[in-house]
C-alpha cells in the first residue's frame, strides 16, 4: 500500500500513502469561482493525442523501487511494466510483459516466458537477466529502503530468481504463495542502466527529481521527457512499447501525457471548467456544481464506486518516537485508541466534508474490496458515553472538563496532515472539535504532503497523522503496513518491542500467504480484521465515492473502482 492521490494506480502494489482525499471550500465560494472562470467555457480542441491532467504534489522520485507515495507513483505507473497485469474489468491476471507460464504441481517453482523482441525505452533488449537484477540485487537487498521487499518475501525468505535462457526466468519459491502471480505486476527495471549504481551503493538516491528525463529507461507505454518542478511533468508515447491493439497498430494511441502539479483541488477544477484540463476528480462539494453543466461542457462525470483506499488518524506509538514519552504511553493504550474512534462523528464528516458522497470505514478493507471483505468487525461508532468509559478503563479522569493521565496531564497531541488536501484538514478540524467535546486538546498542523511522509517514515517526528493508503482486493498487498517489520508499519516502526497482537497479525499474514485454498485464506485475513478493528492502530474515518470528470474527447474509456478511469491508458484514445 502507498499514500495516494494519483491519477492512474497499480492496484497489486504494496500499500501506498496517499496524497489527496476529498474536499475543498464551500459549494458557495466554489461556484463564485466557476461563474468568474465562466461555466459555459469549452474544452480546448487543439491539443491532439494529449492528455493533460493533474497531480496534487511533485514526485519524490522517479524510481518505483523506493517509492512510498503516490505524488511518484502517479508518473512511475506509466512508465514501467511487470511480468503481469491485473485486468481492471474482470480482475484477472493476464499477461504483461510475460507471454506465458507455467508453475509447478506443488506451486513453488514458477517459469515465466517473456515476450520475444520486448525493448527498454532506450533501444536496449529486455532480457530474464533484467528481472533475476530487479529481485536479486533490488527487491532483496536489504540495503535497499522498499516495501516491495516486505509483500515478497515468504515466511521471512526471499524467492530464489534464476535466468534459464535469455528469455526465460524461473522462481523458485520457499513455500506455496498464494498472491504471487497478482504480485508480479511488480515494475521490471533495467540491468544495464541501474546495476553500475547498485555496485557504487548509490542506487537508492538514482533516478532521482533532478535526474535527466533520458535517463529514466522503462518499458511502459510512455517515457519522461521533461519535468519542471512545481509545474508540470510531460510524458510522451514510447515508440517502443510492446503491446498492440486489437487492430494490430502499436501502443500507445495517444502521443502525450501532461500532468500539471496542481496542490489545490479547488484550482484543478477551476482549470478543467477553463478548458485546461481533460479529467477532474469530483468531490461531493464538485457535484451539484459541475453536474449541471455535463453537456455544455461536453464532458462525463463517472461515478465509479467506494473508494478502495482508506482516511485515517494513527498515534506514534514507537519508542524510538521523537515525543514526550507519557504521549507514547497514552498511544499505546487499546482503549484509548478505541475511546477516541468512539469520539468521531463520521456522519458529520459525510455531510459536511464529502456532501454525502462517502460511508464511515471503521477496519482496514470495505465492501469494494470484495471477497476478502469482513463486514463482522467490533465497530467503535460515535458514542461518547462510552468513550468516557473506556478512558476511565484505560486509568484516565475525567474530572473538570479535561481528560487526564494518572500523573495529572491534561491529555494534548498535535494531529499532522497534508497541507494540500482541504478535505483532511475539515476533517481534521472535526476530529479537534469532537475530541475536545470529551475533554482532549487537540492541535493542528498541516504540512506539505513529502514533508509530511518524511516526518512519518524517516524522521519519526509526529505524535498523530490524519492520513490515508491505497487499496486492494488482496489482502497481502498491506503486509508492509501490517507486518511489525513493514516498511509502512507506522505506528511502530523498526520496533523494540511487538505486541502480541502484531504477533498474531505477522503469523497471519504469513499463513496466509502460504494459504492456497481461497476459504481458508478468507478465515485467516476475517481474523486479521477483527484484531485490526478491535485494536485500532489505525482509526478509519470515511471512505469517498470515487468520482472522475472526463472531457467526452476521448474513447476506449471503461472506467473500474479497481482501476480508476485511466487503467488502460495505452488503448485511450481521441475521437475523430
Amino acid at each position: 500500500m502507498i499514500p495516494c492521490g494519483e491519477v492512474r494506480q497499480r492496484r497489486s502494489a504494496p500499500a501506498a500513502l496517499r496524497g489527496r482525499g476529498a474536499c475543498c471550500l464551500t459549494a458557495a465560494c466554489v461556484a463564485a469561482a466557476l461563474l468568474s472562470a465562466g461555466c459555459g467555457t469549452q474544452p480546448s480542441a487543439g491539443r491532439g493525442r494529449t492528455l493533460v491532467l493533474s497531480t496534487s504534489s511533485d514526485p519524490k522520485t522517479f524510481n518505483p523501487i523506493v517509492a512510498k507515495e503516490t505524488s511518484t507513483t502517479a508518473v512511475t505507473g506509466f512508465l514501467f511494466d511487470g511480468l503481469t497485469r491485473t485486468d481492471a474489468v474482470t480482475l484477472r491476471v493476464t499477461p504483461a510483459l510475460a507471454e506465458r507460464w507455467t508453475v509447478s504441481a506443488d506451486g513453488r517453482t514458477w517459469r515465466f516466458v517473456l515476450r520475444e523482441g520486448l525493448q527498454w525505452s532506450d533501444g536496449m533488449p529486455v532480457t530474464a537477466e533484467d528481472v533475476v537484477f530487479t529481485f536479486n540485487r533490488l527487491i532483496f537487498n536489504e540495503e535497499i529502503p522498499t516495501s516491495s521487499r516486505d509483500v515478497f518475501l515468504v515466511d521471512g525468505q526471499p524467492i530464489a530468481v534464476a535466468a534459464e535462457d535469455a528469455r526465460t526466468v524461473v522462481f523458485r519459491l520457499p513455500d506455496r504463495f498464494a498472491p504471487f502471480l497478482r504480485l508480479l505486476e511488480q515494475e521490471i527495471l533495467p540491468r544495464h542502466i541501474l546495476e553500475p549504481k547498485v555496485d557504487a551503493g548509490v542506487f537508492s538516491s538514482s533516478w532521482g527529481v533532478n535526474e535527466k528525463p533520458q535517463a529514466i529507461v522503462g518499458t511502459g507505454p510512455f517515457v519522461l521527457k521533461e519535468y519542471r518542478p512545481a509545474e508540470r511533468i510531460v510524458l510522451e508515447r514510447n515508440p517502443r512499447y510492446w503491446k498492440r491493439g486489437s487492430d494490430g497498430q502499436q501502443l500507445p494511441r495517444l502521443e502525450r501525457i501532461v500532468l500539471l502539479v496542481i496542490a489545490d483541488p479547488n484550482m484543478a477544477v477551476l482549470k478543467f471548467r477553463a478548458g485546461e484540463l481533460d479529467a477532474v476528480h469530483v468531490r461531493g462539494q464538485d457535484y451539484p456544481i459541475l453536474k449541471p453543466h455535463e453537456k455544455k461542457g461536453n464532458f462525463t462525470i463517472y461515478e465509479i464506486g467506494p473508494s478502495l483506499g482508506c482516511e485515517f488518524l494513527v498515534f506514534n506509538q514507537s519508542a524510538k518516537a521523537k515525543i514526550d514519552p507519557w504521549k507514547r504511553r497514552w498511544f499505546s493504550r487499546t482503549e484509548f485508541r478505541q475511546a477516541v474512534s468512539c469520539c468521531l462523528d463520521r456522519q458529520a464528516m459525510i455531510r459536511n466534508v464529502l456532501a454525502g458522497f462517502g460511508s464511515p470505514q471503521e477496519g482496514p478493507m470495505n465492501a469494494s474490496c470484495g471477497y476478502f471483505f469482513n463486514p463482522h468487525t467490533e465497530r467503535f461508532s460515535y458514542d461518547l458515553a462510552r468513550a468516557r468509559t473506556l478512558l476511565r478503563k484505560a486509568g484516565f479522569s475525567l474530572d473538570g472538563g479535561a481528560v487526564r493521565d494518572e500523573d495529572g496531564r491534561q491529555v494534548e497531541f498535535t494531529i499532522l496532515t497534508n497541507s494540500n488536501n482541504a478535505d483532511r484538514i475539515q476533517i481534521a478540524s472535526i476530529i479537534q472539535d469532537d475530541l475536545r467535546k470529551i475533554g482532549m486538546k487537540v492541535n493542528l498542523l498541516p504540512v506539505e504532503f513529502n514533508t509530511l511522509v518524511k516526518r512519518l517514515d524517516t524522521d519519526n517526528d509526529w505524535e498523530a497523522i490524519l492520513i490515508g493508503l491505497t487499496g486492494g482486493i488482496e489482502p497481502h498487498n498491506g503486509k508492509n503496513v501490517w507486518d511489525s517489520r513493514g516498511q509502512l508499519h507506522m505506528w511502530n516502526l523498526a520496533p523494540d518491542a511487538v505486541t502480541p497482537w502484531e504477533q498474531e497479525i505477522d503469523r497471519l499474514f504469513a499463513a496466509g500467504a502460504r494459504e492456497l485454498n481461497e476459504v481458508r485464506r478468507k478465515v485467516l485475513y476475517d481474523r486479521w480484521q477483527e484484531i485490526a478493528s478491535r485494536e485500532l492502530p489505525l482509526i478509519y474515518t470515511v471512505n469517498s465515492t470515487v468520482m472522475q470528470a472526463v472531457r467526452n474527447r476521448f474513447s476506449n474509456l471503461r472506467p473500474t473502482v479497481y482501476g480508476g478511469v485511466f487503467h488502460n491508458i495505452e488503448e485511450i484514445d481521441v475521437r475523430e
